[in-house]
């Protein structure tokens, strides 16, 4: 099969056909219409087989996950997906594995109206780079830089899951099978909460996605509003297979290992009682505040400060305790 029957026979064909794409895969370049008055938000992620998933994962997980991961992204800026490009390397045109990586993939992107418009495929180790766009009004879109004194932060959803189940998956811990079935999941097809950044404009100062993990990544709201933050771990939200797995090996999975794709976001407290009228189904709560003293600091449920020796998943850092 050469290239351009790859692409014709699994990309050229999708579920999606939006009015804002005047053309799309077929051409040198797509002719996309952003609407007025909108800013276009653009993201990117990269996928490295070895690196951020093992070889022998389902593809029709993965193909779900690599464009989940970035419409994360666009949630946490409150914008709404509208286009996707995709550029892979392949070792080998596998067709069963390319038509279960395309239906996962093509799954979640008719699920929130997002359509692919080009992108390139060349033969090489398995790589998976997707560029996602969305829409958001100028003075609607939420930023790491907005977070002030004051604040209350809140995450929604639970987190850890996908650590535990990661930790499971490399033989560093044993689960139950309903344990690993009930966590599975959030590892290998986080759902991106798209509905609820939206539905944060206008009420949150500023926003993340939690995909290094949670001290790192409300680091980089710290860091770029240039305030600190008080938490407590009795507020992070656990399911009961974290809470478990917690009370065995610590804390290192909901504060440090990531994969939850989850929302914290800071809202100020004029605002707390609109946003928890919102009811998100995925759940919401409250784990901390927004503090003028810069820094992060962990309450353990006695009151007492908590310090973590995990500070969130680095490409580049050197190998630590806590690295998968």
């Amino acid at each position: 099969m050469t290239e351009f029957e790859l692409i014709r026979t699994f990309f050229a064909r999708q579920p999606v056909s939006r009015a804002d794409v005047a053309a799309g895969i077929g051409d040198d370049a797509a002719l996309l219409r952003p609407p007025a008055g909108q800013l276009l938000a653009v993201t990117s992620d990269l996928l490295v087989s070895g690196v951020h998933f093992l070889s022998d994962v389902d593809p029709h997980s993965l193909g779900h996950k690599a464009l989940a991961v970035n419409l994360s992204d666009l949630a946490a800026m409150g914008a709404e997906p509208a286009w996707f490009l995709l550029n892979l390397a392949l070792p080998e045109v596998d067709a069963p594995w390319l038509e279960r990586f395309c239906a996962g993939m093509f799954d979640l992107a008719r699920a929130y109206n997002v359509q692919l418009v080009g992108g390139d495929t060349s033969r090489g180790p398995l790589v998976i780079g997707i560029e996602a766009h969305g829409f958001v009004p100028e003075v609607a879109a939420l930023r790491r830089s907005g977070a002030r004194a004051g604040d209350r932060i809140y995450v929604t959803g639970t987190l850890g899951d996908a650590a535990v189940a990661l930790r499971h998956r490399l033989g560093k811990q044993r689960l139950s099978g309903d344990d690993f079935a009930a966590v599975v999941e959030r590892l290998d097809r986080p759902v991106p909460r798209v509905h609820e950044g939206v539905a944060l404009r206008g009420l949150a100062h500023s926003a993340i996605d939690i995909s290094d993990g949670l001290v790192a990544d409300l680091g980089h709201i710290l860091e770029q509003s240039q305030v600190g933050a008080r938490i407590f771990l009795d507020k992070i939200p656990l399911s009961p297979v974290c809470q478990a797995h917690v009370g065995k090996s610590g804390w290192e999975a909901p504060l440090a290992m990531g994969d939850d794709y989850e929302l914290c976001f800071t809202v100020p407290p004029k605002n707390t009682e609109a946003l928890e009228k919102l009811q998100f189904a995925c759940g919401l709560h409250c784990i901390g505040e927004i503090e003028a003293e810069p820094g992060l600091r962990i309450v353990d449920e006695s009151g007492k400060p908590y310090h973590s020796t995990f500070t969130g998943h680095d490409h580049f850092a050197e190998s630590k305790q806590g690295d998968t």
